[in-house]
């Protein structure tokens, strides 16, 4: 059996990973993640491979994990923003629209490579700008794609979801455990 790496240093991954008890390491990629014109579906696992492929090939007997989640609004890609008036703005463009949320996911080992991309759907409440100031000032927006955190904070802000609300956390985690089950990978019993 194999070791896991998980070729991400996202929090929420690292916490999902760890709640369905599944070993694992992490090795952080160093994949630049600046959007390049694909189209969202094809972007965001081309993201997913590369941070996999980077820790891959330097631990090529091991099993390695990415993962890389992305917004789209209107046929645009709303990235992390860079400081509190991007955030500001970005929230301007969700609020009471809905919008897509994709999640790719690409899985690396000598034997086998598994990729696939999950999409949800996030419906907004309509944002007052005292809720998107307050919202920003809480820090939470920075680090996010789309500016905001479903798991946290960002709560409030989502009046519905269609898909799996996993996929806008940023890791489809069922789905990624059925997909690990093809992998000889080190694993807790649950």
């Amino acid at each position: 059996m194999k070791p896991l790496i998980l070729a991400s240093q996202s929090p929420r991954r690292k916490q999902l990973l760890e709640q369905v008890q599944l070993p694992f390491s992490i090795q952080v990629s160093n994949v630049d993640e600046n959007v390049l014109e694909k189209l969202p579906e094809d972007l965001v696992v081309s993201l997913a491979y590369q941070k996999a492929a980077e820790v891959y090939r330097q631990f090529p007997t091991q099993v390695v994990l990415g993962a890389d989640t992305i917004v789209t609004a209107g046929g645009e890609i709303l990235g992390k923003p860079k400081d509190a008036q991007e955030a500001k703005n970005t929230l301007r463009k969700l609020s009471g629209t809905l919008h897509q949320v994709l999640t790719g996911v690409a899985i690396l080992s000598e034997e086998k490579e598994v990729t696939f991309v999950e999409k949800a759907d996030v419906q907004f409440f309509s944002l007052t700008e005292e809720e998107i100031e307050d919202y920003v000032k809480s820090g939470e927006p920075f680090d996010k794609a789309g500016a905001y955190g479903i798991q946290g904070i960002g709560a409030t802000l989502v009046e519905s979801i269609r898909g799996d609300y996993f996929t806008i956390v940023g890791l489809p985690i069922a789905k990624v455990v059925r997909a690990l089950r093809e992998f000889p990978i080190q694993r807790d019993p649950f």
